[in-house]
């Protein structure tokens, strides 16, 4: 094993156990006020993004930052070349920087785009894109792919199921978490907001879920016809109103694979995304937490789930 590889899982393991956990996301969410929890923070590696943020949407926004910062920070860590491995695992934040310019095509951003770095995918070209139509061109001749449309709902879902297959691909030990991303995404396309999916879309949910799933009459056939990863997610989900059920499971296999790898990986890439799946959960769990201490301190079902 590489030196590379040794020093990237070293600092894996090292910024994990400095996070908060779901014993301080409880802590945070029971706080009485987002004043409060952010005073809680004060002692973790998010301090650093949220101690100058004002609101609720500004402050998950920076927990996310911090999760991001140091996935790039670990990146540099890693042999030449590994950092390739976490590309699709952050992918989701240039998805959210083309979300946010799309939401504000001819203004400035409120917030600045997130910094990828090194793992970004082609955000640079993306951002010069002038209108819609632009931007598909952009992500055409990008990893992403064609979405399949220019409006901002099929730019934004092709980008969310790319990022899917991408991991799926590039990233084997995250092949169940994108084949499970890929069913929640598909079902609350078709069953809850009723849309059909690009063809595009289609096909690179087809490559993930079989070809019955993407293309079932009926939620219940759905469920039925997903392979086994996504399958057992959804078993319990009676309604596609539910399907909030099936992503909290989700965090929580992302969260338990994680902590295998972490555990059974002396060094190497396992070790390395098991450590981004922990961080992800984690940020993802705070980000839930600021916004119950945000609404007086309300615990929700999210913490029961992940406990």
């Amino acid at each position: 094993m590489s030196a590379g590889w040794v020093g990237g899982a070293v600092r894996a393991r090292t910024l994990v156990d400095r996070y908060p956990g779901a014993a301080g996301a409880r802590e945070f969410a029971s706080c009485a006020t987002l004043g409060e929890a952010l005073q809680a923070l004060a002692g973790t590696p998010y301090a650093k993004y949220t101690r100058a943020t004002a609101g609720l949407p500004e402050t998950q926004r920076a927990v996310s930052a911090t999760l991001l910062w140091h996935v790039r920070v670990l990146a540099g860590w890693l042999p030449p070349g590994g950092a390739r491995l976490l590309v699709p695992l952050v992918s989701g934040f240039e998805v959210a920087n083309v979300a946010a310019r799309l939401s504000a095509p001819d203004t400035p951003y409120a917030l600045e785009p997130y910094r990828l770095g090194a793992l970004e995918t082609a955000w640079r070209r993306l951002a010069e894109a002038g209108n819609p139509a632009d931007l598909r061109a952009a992500l055409a001749a990008s990893p992403w792919g064609d979405p399949g449309g220019d409006t901002p709902w099929a730019l934004v879902t092709g980008m969310r199921m790319a990022a899917a297959r991408r991991t799926a691909v590039a990233v084997p030990q995250a092949q169940n978490w994108a084949v499970g991303r890929a069913a929640l995404l598909t079902a609350r396309e078709l069953y809850v907001h009723g849309r059909s999916l690009p063809e595009p879309v289609r096909h690179d949910a087809a490559r993930l879920l079989g070809t019955r799933a993407p293309a079932a009459p009926s939620y219940e056939e759905f469920r039925t016809s997903l392979p086994t990863p996504a399958r057992s997610l959804l078993a319990d989900v009676a309604e596609p109103d539910e399907l909030w059920r099936a992503e909290a499971r989700w965090w929580r296999r992302v969260l338990d694979d994680g902590t295998a790898m972490l555990r059974a990986g002396r060094y190497g890439p396992r070790v390395v995304v098991g450590a981004v799946a922990v961080l992800s959960v984690d940020a993802w769990r705070v980000r839930a937490a600021l916004e119950s201490a945000a609404r007086g301190g309300r615990l929700g079902e999210v913490f029961d789930a992940l406990d």
